[in-house]
Order: structure tokens, then sequence, then C-alpha cells
């Protein structure tokens, strides 16, 4: 995770606290190190609006399960992203934790591509780690799905304990779209996004199975429903962002005044379904440090240099050049192995060649 505290002086974005789900930042720092060996204070948890801080208080005990789905979508988006010019960076000691790029009051660029792959990846992380604990047996208030969906199979029935994802999906939706409660075009985008990412869970539950009998022979087979690692769903959210919708912003006037929708930009093209990620603003290059759309630039960025893709020398540096600097390694070598049962390795010195942006 990379780390660039002194940044936000820089960039002047002290009325971000206002808009920004602040909560997030509930994934690094001692906030989170402290979540699950000391008693959660609700009321201390920055950004927290009142529907958020019932909540806490109502279900404490799955408040470090919330914890941990932020971390993980935010570790997802972390690799999703590494070798683009956004590498989703993290800003240790700060509340905003991802600086001006999802700031809802910046007047223009935060209704981004990124910006709707960090909310998906969130909401989907909260979701999947109330429905882990809740499987793993971690909180009293919820526990295995008995809803089978279907008859048992021919040569196996149901039996372990299948992931209540319908559950976990509703704490995610009642808590971070707590938030996105206003008549405006961003609320009405991160609720759209939010809840793709949660889909995106049920959507690739499987069905896990294992057998019993004597040598292993599954004369009976037991399956229950579970999640799927958690890369599957960040490859299946990176798919989302490459293939995301543009859409154009429109004002209604109801009984409860101006409300601002989304529809998409393009009639050609097939609308985003309710699995889509929509976005409404282009984004920047994030080639330079630029506080006002919060890129930290790519300069010193280690770079591909046999890649055509976004992560080669020639994209990731937008054209600036590299440098190249020769770097010793020690990795293990020559190893063998020993019955029984353990390998020997050889210490060995490699050089490479490592290549980072002008």
């Amino acid at each position: 995770m990379i780390y660039l505290g002194c940044f936000l002086t820089l960039c002047g974005i002290t009325h971000v606290m206002a808009s920004y789900p602040i909560w997030w930042s509930l994934a690094v720092g001692h906030q989170y190190s402290s979540m699950g060996t000391q008693p959660i204070l609700c009321g201390s948890i920055p950004g927290l609006v009142p529907k958020q801080l019932r909540f806490c208080r109502n279900y404490v005990e799955i408040m470090p399960s919330v914890a941990e789905g932020v971390k993980i979508g935010i570790q997802e988006c972390q690799h999703q992203f590494r070798g683009r010019r956004w590498n989703c960076t993290t800003i240790n000691d700060n509340l905003a934790i991802f600086g001006p790029v999802l700031d809802k009051e910046r007047k223009k660029g935060c209704a981004t591509r990124e910006s709707a792959f960090v909310h998906a990846i969130a909401s989907a992380g909260v979701a999947f780690a109330v429905t882990r604990a809740c499987a793993e047996g971690s909180a009293t208030i919820c526990g295995c799905d008995t809803r089978h969906k279907g008859p048992p199979g021919e040569g196996w029935k149901w039996g372990g304990c299948s992931e209540d994802v319908e559950f976990g999906s509703m704490v995610s939706r009642e808590f971070a779209d707590a938030r996105e409660n206003r008549p405006d075009a961003r609320s009405a985008m991160n609720r759209h996004n939010n809840e793709a990412g949660r889909m995106s869970l049920s959507d690739n539950m499987f069905l896990k199975c294992k057998c019993h009998g004597l040598s292993g022979s599954c004369e009976v087979k037991t399956c229950w429903w579970s999640q799927p690692d958690f890369r599957v769903i960040g490859d299946y959210m990176k798919d989302k962002y490459d293939s995301a919708s543009e859409m154009v912003v429109e004002k209604h006037k109801e009984s409860r005044g101006w409300v601002e929708t989304l529809r998409p930009k393009y009639n050609y093209f097939k609308p985003p379904t309710e699995r889509d990620l929509v976005y409404y603003e282009g984004s920047p290059n994030f080639c330079d440090p630029n506080p006002e759309t919060g890129s930290f630039g790519t300069r010193d960025r280690i770079c591909n240099l046999t890649s055509h893709g976004i992560d080669g020398c020639d994209l990731l540096c937008c054209g600036r050049g590299h440098n190249t600097r020769t770097e010793k390694r020690k990795e293990k070598c020559h190893c063998i192995f020993h019955w029984c049962c353990y390998v020997s390795c050889q210490e060995c010195v490699r050089v490479y060649d490592v290549h980072t942006c002008k």
C-alpha cells in the first residue's frame, strides 16, 4: 500500500470531509488494528451519518467485518490497478484515504470510472467479509444460509454451511448506501455502482462439494454454496470497469424538488444493466501531480520495458522516458528434494534491470 501523507497538505482538501465516505478510513491505520482487540465505540468512528451510527450500535459485533471488507476492497483495487497510471493510492493518517479523487464536492472530475470501481469493490468487500464471518460463526446474529436454491442433484445432497450472501449484501446496502440519499447525480451513481459490486458476489457463487466414504470413494457427496476467492470478484469488477457506461445527468422537478438522474450518453450502445458500472465524467490522465484531481503522477513508478500495454514504459511514463538501474536480489536456487521429506536450497544473487519513469 502506498502512503503519501504529506500530499493532502498540498491539496488543501479540508472541505472534503463533509461529503467524503471517510468511514472507509476504518480499513487503514490504528483504527483498523484496534478494531478486533478493543471495545468499539461507534460514536468515535469518523464520518458516520445517523443511519450508520444506529446500525453500528445495533450490530456492533459485525463492525470488524465491515472494516475488514473495506480493507480487502482497497487491497484488491491496488492489485487490479497496480500497472496503471492511477494505482488506487491511499494516503496514510488522513480520513480522506483516496484524496480528492473521490471528493463529491469537487465541481468536476470526481464521477469517473475510477470512483465507480472503488465504490463497487468496497461495497462488494463489505458484503464478502460479513458473509464469510457469518459462515465461520464469528457473529451470533447470522449464520449459514438455510434457503437452499433448488433440490440436490444426482449423487449429492445439501450439507455443510452455505454462505448467506443475501445477509452480507443487506449489511453492505444498509451501511454503505446510508449516506447516498441525496437527490443528486453523484449519489445516484454511487448507489448504482455499490449495488453492482454486491451483485458480483451472488453472480459468482458456486457449489463447493466434499466427498465422504471409505478411502475417498465418494459414496456420499455433500455440497454447499460458497463465495469465490475475492480475486475472482476483483477480476470480474475490473472487466466491468473496462466496459463501464458513460452517462449524462438529467434534472427533473418532483414534489420534493429538483432531482438528478442518469441516462446513457450514447443511444447506439447497449444501455447498462444493474450489474454494470456507470460514470459521467472523464478521468484525468494521472500523468502529473495535480492537487485538483488528486493525481500523484507517475514519476519514479516502476514500468515494464517489454510491455506495449498501459504498464509499459511508453504509456505509464506518459512519453517522458524512463531511467534504468540494476538491482541485486538474493533468491533461493538449485533446490533439491531429499527423501523424506525436506527441500534444501542454495542462495544465489541475481542482477535485474529496474525501469522507472522519469
